[in-house]
């Protein structure tokens, strides 16, 4: 089947939140989201306010996977999918459209959060794709890579 590639809406949090908690590597479920203070209403007001830069990958009525930044900061926030569509370049899709448009929206330096671990898929992953190391580590032990 053909995967669809559109810019997020509202109602697609919750499925955004369900495939979230069904990703091969890092997986949050609903209430670890919620935890966090991520819950459906906030995801979608967050795509509704324009903070949120989305783009998802749909096949058929299944999300295959979504991307998203913040439009304030140029961080890529999450990259998700669900482990039947990996290895297909949708991941590598979702993310070079949300660089194209956060970079529309004026940024020219993109950053994100990634596992410090070599073994991690995601470490490999953006390293390949030209995301450099800072040598910045966040809160969580994560690496802070750049897009410059």
């Amino acid at each position: 089947m053909t995967i669809h590639y559109r810019n997020a809406r509202p109602d697609d949090a919750a499925a955004c939140i369900d495939l979230r908690g069904r990703t091969r590597e890092n997986a949050f479920s609903a209430t670890q989201l919620a935890e966090l203070g991520i819950t459906e209403e906030s995801w979608a007001a967050g795509i509704a306010d324009g903070d949120s830069i989305g783009r998802v990958a749909w096949e058929g009525q299944r999300m295959a996977g979504y991307c998203f930044a913040d439009r304030e900061s140029g961080e890529v926030l999450v990259l998700a999918l669900l482990p039947e569509f990996e290895k297909r370049g949708i991941g590598r899709q979702l993310l070079q459209e949300v660089v194209s448009l956060s970079r529309d929206a004026g940024h020219s330096r993109l950053f994100l959060a990634c596992s410090a671990d070599p073994h991690s898929r995601s470490h490999g992953f953006y390293r390949h794709l030209g995301w450099k190391a800072t040598g910045e580590i966040d809160e969580a032990g994560d690496e802070i890579l750049e897009l410059a």
